[in-house]
């Protein structure tokens, strides 16, 4: 058993998954509350990643972090820094990939509140900040709840952007998903069994969590 993957998967989708809640959480509520020309086109860009191949997503992601590109040169001269061939790499390629599906179901949740409690709060000088924490996302939790899990699955389970930016290096870059890529390339089905069986226990286990978190939630007063 490969505990090195397993360790660099949950790292990766977990912190993808925090990342992806923190930016995609208030980006979908103002997208549910915005009216504005482009709106289609935004929400489009937003939701490409799910519709595109994850090798296509991998190159863009290239274009716009390697060495050669304007971030990716700044980052490296600077910092000595490149998410290519680095477990951080992983996370970027797993945000980019997950997020819109968090981001989509939370903006389907933020968009069936009846706005007039929000313009209630705000009526009571409420900041758009304390809207937002005290009054849309407590009442959008469920879906809010839903689109986390969906995006931890999706991080958890990325292959294909996570190998062309990361790379396949063992105990550093190398996920579950790769490994498991790898030992069947190499004709070792039992050891891919075991990587694949302990990814699906893994995986179930997490959105078993999630959704105990999410009943938790549901009964507070």
């Amino acid at each position: 058993m490969d505990w090195d993957a397993l360790r660099i998967s949950l790292q990766v989708a977990l912190t993808s998954t925090v990342l992806a809640t923190v930016v995609g959480v208030p980006f979908a509520w103002w997208l549910a509350r915005s009216d504005f020309r482009g709106r289609n086109v935004v929400s489009a860009l937003i939701l490409a990643p799910m519709v595109l191949p994850p090798t296509v997503l991998g190159y863009y992601l290239l274009l716009a972090v390697g060495r050669r590109s304007v971030i990716g040169g700044f980052l490296d001269s600077a910092f000595s820094f490149s998410f290519v061939f680095d477990w951080t790499g992983a996370v970027l390629a797993a945000f980019v990939v997950s997020t819109p599906f968090l981001v989509r179901t939370a903006q389907a949740g933020f968009e069936s509140v009846d706005t007039v409690y929000e313009e209630a709060a705000r009526t009571l000088g409420r900041s758009e900040i304390s809207v937002f924490l005290h009054v849309a996302l407590p009442l959008a939790r469920r879906s809010v709840l839903a689109g986390v899990a969906l995006a931890l699955a999706r991080a958890l389970g990325e292959f294909g952007a996570t190998l062309m930016v990361a790379g396949n290096l063992p105990g550093r870059t190398q996920t579950m998903s790769i490994a498991i890529y790898d030992a069947v390339l190499a004709g070792r089905t039992s050891d891919a069994r075991v990587l694949a069986l302990t990814l699906t226990f893994v995986s179930v286990g997490l959105l078993v969590a999630v959704g105990a978190g999410a009943g938790g939630w549901r009964q507070r007063p």
